[in-house]
Parts: C-alpha cells; sequence; structure tokens
C-alpha cells in the first residue's frame, strides 16, 4: 500500500503526486499522507497544520504566501474541481516568477506540493468544491501577502468557468503585481 506516482513539473520544488487508490463495490480507499512514502519521493517536512475550505463555482482565492514564516503545503481536493497555481518567488530561482497549473479533482485525486517561497492559488471550476491542504508551519496573523491573480507579468492562463463570475476576497483584488513584489523584497 501507499505507492504514489509523481509527474514531473517544469519548475524544480513543486510536485504533482497521484496516490495508490483500491476500487471496490463498496467506494474507494487511499492513503493521502504517509510519512515514509513521501520521503522517498523527495518531500522530508514535518506538517503542523491541516486547513479545509468550502468555495462555489468561480471563486478564485490567492495568490497567497507567507512572509516571515513560509509554508510548505500539500494541498487536495476532496470534492468538486479546481484549477491550482504555484508561482515561484524563491531568490535566485532559475524559474523566478513561472507558474504552474494542475487541476485537482475528486475523481483524479492528485495532490499538490508547493515548497516553501511559492505563491499559491486556486479557481473553483465545479458548482461546490471541498479543498483540504496540510501546511509545514502555524498560521500568524499578519504575515500573509500576495501577488494579483491576473499579473501580466506572470501570465496565469485561468480556465473558463462556463460563464460564472469571479469571486473574491476583498484583500485578494488588492494585492500589487510581480514588480511589486520584487521592488519590495531586495
Amino acid at each position: 500500500m501507499g505507492k504514489l506516482t509523481v509527474e514531473e513539473c517544469n519548475i524544480k520544488g513543486i510536485k504533482v503526486i497521484t496516490p495508490q487508490v483500491f476500487n471496490d463495490a463498496r467506494g474507494y480507499f487511499m492513503e493521502t499522507y504517509q510519512k515514509k512514502d513521501f520521503e522517498a519521493i523527495g518531500i522530508d517536512v514535518e506538517f503542523v497544520q491541516d486547513n479545509q475550505s468550502a468555495s462555489k463555482k468561480g471563486v478564485l482565492r490567492g495568490l497567497h504566501f507567507q512572509k516571515e514564516f513560509p509554508q510548505d503545503k500539500l494541498v487536495r481536493v476532496l470534492i468538486g474541481a479546481v484549477y491550482d497555481v504555484a508561482v515561484d518567488l524563491r531568490k535566485g530561482s532559475e524559474t523566478f516568477g513561472q507558474y504552474f497549473g494542475v487541476e485537482l479533482t475528486e475523481e483524479n485525486k492528485k495532490m499538490f506540493f508547493i515548497p516553501k517561497g511559492f505563491a499559491h492559488g486556486f479557481l473553483v471550476l465545479s458548482d461546490y468544491a471541498e479543498f483540504a491542504y496540510k501546511c509545514s508551519d502555524f498560521y500568524h496573523p499578519g504575515d500573509e501577502g500576495g501577488i494579483i491573480y491576473n499579473d501580466p507579468e506572470i501570465g496565469i492562463k485561468w480556465p473558463s468557468v462556463d460563464g460564472a463570475e469571479l469571486i473574491f476576497s476583498e484583500k485578494d483584488t488588492k494585492w500589487g503585481g510581480l514588480s511589486e513584489y520584487v521592488a519590495n523584497n531586495r
């Protein structure tokens, strides 16, 4: 049990992981986290907090990062479908400012590992979605930073949500772009 398949990504450090799923007439079973299996694929992280959110179609959360207390994240969808994005903000990275996106669904059961140093966000594609993630550090109020979701310098190609209007929190409409992030983090 516990076999994981890892997809290669164009940005070093992030990983798309598909767990082994056991289906039968009753439904399915899968291990969503097993420390030894994750260590075997190069993810040796101590997760200290689990979070879960529910959102309706068109909700776009992000792009968020933690300034002084960065977090590794292991994200997945329990119900529905999202387009999940990580943007490389690591100083000196050859892929700085580039993004990688993946569709996470209850059907494909993929997980997305996002290491420290990335901004993260997702767009809900289904009528309803439940999203769960593990974090390697605790939430620290006032430590959150962000980059605007539609920054042309990054150029994220968000999928269409079949006529639904995008829905944001107020803070997510006020983040600056990548150039502003660079200017403030020299």
